[in-house]
């Protein structure tokens, strides 16, 4: 693709007062004004440049959200204080009660919980469907629909959306597109592909340092400025307010995401062939036997790999629960959620980021109790790492030494 994202993060520049290379921090609530005019027209959102109110913006957050801006190529971005924030707020801003929701049926738990559970109570309802199947997805629209949503790569089963497909049909039927690219930011540009609204939880890969909580809506300007708007702006409202402090460390750990996700896929590329050859039940966008490898190809970023996400399928629970303990153990990652640490983290999602999920949905959807997702992290040698962690298998009679499943 021409669009290089990595470049248009690169070339954003700002100055602190004094002249530093990082901007200078806002470490206030409120702003002063020189007159109260300036405050009316500002708290009005008719004033450019002035600032009222940290919950309606501050500075260090602007120059995050412009930052997110060029990463998806939107028109702007608003920051909030996590990735369900950001959700939240989209979703309660294009919906209203008696309104329908078109979801992928893979998808992170919390946002399941959201829209099957707690979004009961305001009557507004949803579909989840196999997203890979653009007949389902059509077959489930009615004339409440007011969204089509999905995951690009969904957590945890890495499904692969087909987001140009689904950009045709959501246009079709009038549908605002809403995209959470968590998973894969520089490997999908999910809004150059046909996503209207591209949402992210920047505690991943985007911050990368697994210290903050933080989330992205990356749309138009117009859709940006509605969630702000004083009166009936969801994101303002709701007050999921990221702090300045954490937006300007967000900011500078941006600046070396693209080294750190090519590092990322590499690495569980690198796994992923290997584990395929034991004979281990892998599952990874790259690897050619992936059901999502041709959709994934043809819609990726080349540079950027297929992402930093893989499964494996040890068959039960208590094995998958084994093998992590004897991983920390040997200091080969964390048995821990979330994704996108220097290290290599792991969990079985079915009991912990998945657990929203029924267990009968999990099982209709091929969710096994025996799945760990491992989220890879950065090693140098990662031909090392690859042995230690089958050392740990054959140890534990997952595989044998002679590389076949026993």
């Amino acid at each position: 693709m021409d669009y290089k994202a990595s470049d248009e993060i690169q070339d954003l520049q700002y100055f602190g007062e004094f002249g530093g290379v990082n901007p200078s921090i806002s470490d206030s609530s409120t702003y002063t004004f020189l007159s109260a005019k300036t405050m009316f027209d500002t708290f009005e959102g008719n004033t450019e440049g002035c600032y009222l109110y940290s919950r309606h913006s501050s500075p260090s957050n602007l120059y995050l959200g412009e930052a997110l801006a060029q990463l998806e190529g939107t028109e702007s971005a608003n920051v909030y204080a996590s990735g369900m924030g950001a959700i939240s707020a989209v979703i309660l801003q294009l919906c209203n009660a008696g309104d329908h929701i078109v979801c992928s049926r893979t998808i992170y738990g919390g946002t399941y919980a959201l829209l099957k559970n707690f979004l009961k109570k305001f009557n507004i309802t949803t579909s989840f469907v196999d997203i890979t199947d653009l007949d389902k997805v059509k077959e489930a629209i009615n004339p409440n629909t007011k969204m089509i949503y999905c995951e690009a790569v969904s957590n945890p089963l890495l499904e692969v959306a087909d987001i140009p497909q689904l950009s045709i049909l959501s246009k079709s039927h009038d549908l605002p597109l809403v995209v959470d690219n968590t998973f894969s930011p520089l490997s999908i540009s999910a809004t150059k592909l046909g996503a209207d609204i591209v949402v992210h939880s920047l505690t991943k890969f985007i911050n990368g340092t697994s210290d903050c909580v933080a989330g992205a809506v990356c749309a138009s300007s117009e859709f940006c400025l509605s969630l702000k708007d004083v009166n009936d702006g969801a994101g303002m409202l709701l007050g999921s307010t990221l702090d300045s402090l954490r937006a300007a460390s967000i900011l500078k750990n941006m600046r070396t995401l693209h080294i750190r996700i090519k590092k990322h896929s590499e690495n569980a590329q690198y796994l992923a062939d290997q584990f395929q050859k034991d004979g281990l039940t892998v599952v990874y966008p790259g690897l050619e036997g992936h059901s999502g490898h041709e959709t994934m190809t043809k819609q990726y970023n080349p540079e950027f790999g297929y992402g930093g996400l893989l499964t494996l399928d040890v068959g039960s629970l208590d094995m998958a629960n084994a093998l992590m303990e004897l991983m920390q153990r040997e200091k080969l990652g964390y048995l821990a959620v979330s994704l996108g640490f220097y290290k290599t983290l792991f969990s079985a999602p079915g009991t912990s980021t998945s657990s929203e999920i029924p267990m009968e949905e999990q099982e209709e959807l091929g969710l096994s109790q025996g799945l760990i997702r491992f989220s890879i992290g950065l090693d140098n040698d990662i031909d090392k790492t690859y042995h230690a962690m089958k050392s740990c298998m054959q140890r534990l009679g997952i595989v044998e030494t002679s590389n076949s499943l026993v």
